[in-house]
């Protein structure tokens, strides 16, 4: 044997019984289609509800989400979004109107601009619009390009 093999780590029974049961559920194979991811991603849900998780559960878990993130990382389009796109939707989410934030961002033209993308948030607005939500200021940085400054909805 090599040194290698000699090193890799070493299983009891009642791990891989606990393991290969959990992979006769669900196979820990490359994720195909739509089908197969919604049908892993059911299984993580569940795993991850587990108040506490087994140690062969939190193995299969960790192959499991890779698998996830692989296919997705190939065959899911994340759409780009903005830090406007942020503030929409926490304003959806909180009941506000475009008129509630003049009270943060102190003029409703510079709300009105931001809102409809003619103006990119500058770190001021991002400051008070964080402490505001009480999110992290992260939440405003844009993930899109800095060329892509329209941000009207369609």
């Amino acid at each position: 044997m090599t040194a290698a093999v000699d090193a890799r780590r070493t299983y009891t029974d009642a791990f891989m019984n606990a393991y290969l049961a959990l992979v006769q559920v669900f196979p820990l194979v490359q994720i195909g289609c739509e089908a197969d991811l919604d049908a892993a991603i059911a299984v993580i849900d569940q795993l991850t509800d587990k108040p506490v998780r087994s140690e062969a559960e939190e193995a299969y878990l960790g192959v499991l989400t890779d698998l996830v993130e692989m296919y997705e990382n190939a065959h899911v389009a994340i759409p780009q979004r903005t830090g406007v796109d942020a503030v929409r939707f926490l304003m959806e989410a909180n009941g506000l109107r475009q008129a509630d934030l003049v009270l943060v961002l102190g003029r409703r033209s510079l709300v009105s601009e931001l809102l409809h993308g003619k103006r990119r948030l500058a770190l001021s607005h991002i400051r008070k619009l964080a402490e505001f939500f009480h999110v992290s200021p992260a939440t405003f940085i844009d993930d899109a390009p800095a060329d892509r400054v329209s941000h009207a909805p369609s």
